[in-house]
């Protein structure tokens, strides 16, 4: 069944029909759900939806866009959410000078003691980066060594993802794989193994074609795998079963 390894059904937008879209996830092939924390608001819900769904797990971590937030009383309580066994990776964490929110040395800063947590709780990472490729790669090759994980919404060039892949980590691929547009991604994924793509929606955000634009959830991986299926040239089957594996081994399930 498909994982989707990336969602925000601790977002507002999921409030009125949350537990009924997730009721609804095994019918739509959907076997596994991560929902990962980006604000410190997002913790409590994500502790809620992990012990209420039994295919759901959860991931801790700061945004970068969020960790004005951040300090050492919330940093320690980051530490013992971890703890939780249904809580499988710190994430999502990062740099984004996209929307630069936050000074980048108080993002670097951030950046590398929830790196320095994932080492500490043996824990993979998820990785946040947005128009901050050389930043993030050097931070990653100094402070990440020894670590897994995946980078989310994988937009950077060939070159920087053979690097990741070498180091260890996944691609995360979503709805812009669908998008026109986004060639270069197209081009990623046709050259990248299958063993180093995992699926991921970033729910309520990116929704695939035909539902660009909308609402998007794990229900839309269907056309985020059949694009990948057809990129490849293999089957839509063999898509949704090696990232699957792929995503269990991410995540150590």
């Amino acid at each position: 069944m498909i994982f989707d390894t990336h969602a925000h059904y601790d977002d507002n937008q999921f409030e009125e029909d949350c537990e009924t879209l997730l009721n609804s996830m095994a019918d739509g092939g959907i076997g596994t759900i991560v929902d990962v924390g980006s604000s410190i608001a997002s913790w409590a819900k994500i502790e809620e939806l992990v012990k209420r769904y039994p295919f759901m797990y959860g991931a801790i971590g700061v945004h970068p866009d969020e960790i004005g937030e951040l300090d050492e009383v919330q940093f320690q309580r980051m530490r013992e959410l971890l703890k939780n066994e249904k809580m499988v990776a710190v994430g999502e964490i990062g740099l984004d000078y996209y929307w630069d929110k936050e000074e980048h040395d108080l993002q670097k800063k951030w950046f590398i003691r929830q790196l320095n947590l994932a080492k500490e709780l043996n824990k993979p990472v998820i990785i946040h980066s947005r128009d901050a490729a050389a930043d993030t790669l050097d931070i990653m090759k100094e402070h990440a060594r020894g670590l897994s994980g995946v980078i989310h919404c994988f937009s950077y060039s060939a070159e920087l993802a053979r690097e990741y892949i070498k180091m260890g980590f996944y691609l995360g691929i979503g709805g812009v794989v669908t998008f026109k547009n986004s060639k270069k991604l197209k081009e990623i994924v046709r050259e990248i193994p299958l063993e180093s793509l995992v699926l991921e929606t970033d729910s309520p955000y990116l929704a695939p074609v035909p539902n660009r634009g909308k609402r998007n959830s794990s229900l839309n991986l269907v056309y985020v795998a059949e694009e990948i299926a057809g990129l490849k040239g293999i089957s839509y089957d063999e898509v949704v079963e090696q990232t699957e594996k792929n995503a269990k081994k991410l995540y150590r399930l």
